[in-house]
């Protein structure tokens, strides 16, 4: 039993999988054909071995550049030491191990994050309308939506004027809007609403309470 045991092999143990997906097999013939000495042999496993890959991935065979990406997958196996003729421009190392630049996050008003980027298009767009009846109307709709985000942040009330005054200032001072103009929602009706549309009166409720009335009714 302990000579059995003996010869049991453990993941952490062997030899770490560069591309887990393809298995510890393939990963052995890899290796197996960089240890060739001969190119000419080297040539030989490495298109049997991209044969063995296409067919582990016959859902990717019409993705375009196919053959080329199995190649690629081939040298990051073999760790870029596998010396063959390829039919593709071989890939780098120094390419592989490169870390991407950083993807900067669009953010304009951080301090005002819980209105979302929308609402900064929005009020762009509105800065460049003509004056008129349609750019009130649309500054309106704006303000009431930056009231319900706020509502949706906040749950207690706000007062329109700090609504007007974030306004104003992320429109760098080219929207005011004021109380004089016509009054937003009431804050109660905002909250009412949003409440409504993500359901926190389950209808289920009621139909419990309708089937207990029933049950009872029919127990007598």
């Amino acid at each position: 039993m302990t000579a059995l045991t003996d010869q049991l092999e453990y993941n952490t143990e062997r030899e770490h999988l560069i591309i887990p997906e393809y298995g510890r097999h393939l990963q052995k013939m890899i290796n197996h054909a960089v240890a060739q000495e001969s190119k000419e042999e080297r040539n030989r496993l490495a298109k049997a071995i991209i044969s063995v890959m296409g067919n582990m991935q016959p859902h990717l065979r019409d993705v375009p550049d196919f053959q080329h990406k199995l190649w690629d997958q081939l040298f990051i196996m073999s760790d870029f030491a596998l010396d063959i003729d390829c039919p593709y421009p071989l890939p780098s190392k120094e390419v592989f191990n490169q870390r991407p630049d950083k993807l900067k996050y669009p953010q304009n008003f951080p301090k005002y994050r819980f209105y979302g980027n929308n609402i900064k298009r929005m009020i762009d767009i509105a800065v460049n309308w003509e004056e008129g009846d349609m750019k009130k109307e649309l500054i309106y709709v704006i303000a009431n939506h930056m009231k319900k985000c706020f509502l949706n942040w906040n749950k207690d009330t706000v007062e329109d004027d700090v609504i007007f005054n974030h306004l104003n200032e992320l429109s760098n001072g080219k929207i005011t809007y004021s109380s004089d103009n016509k009054p937003l929602s009431d804050s109660q009706n905002l909250i009412k609403l949003t409440n409504k549309k993500f359901g926190k009166t389950p209808v289920y409720k009621n139909n419990k309470k309708h089937y207990r009335n029933f049950k009872k009714r029919n127990s007598n």
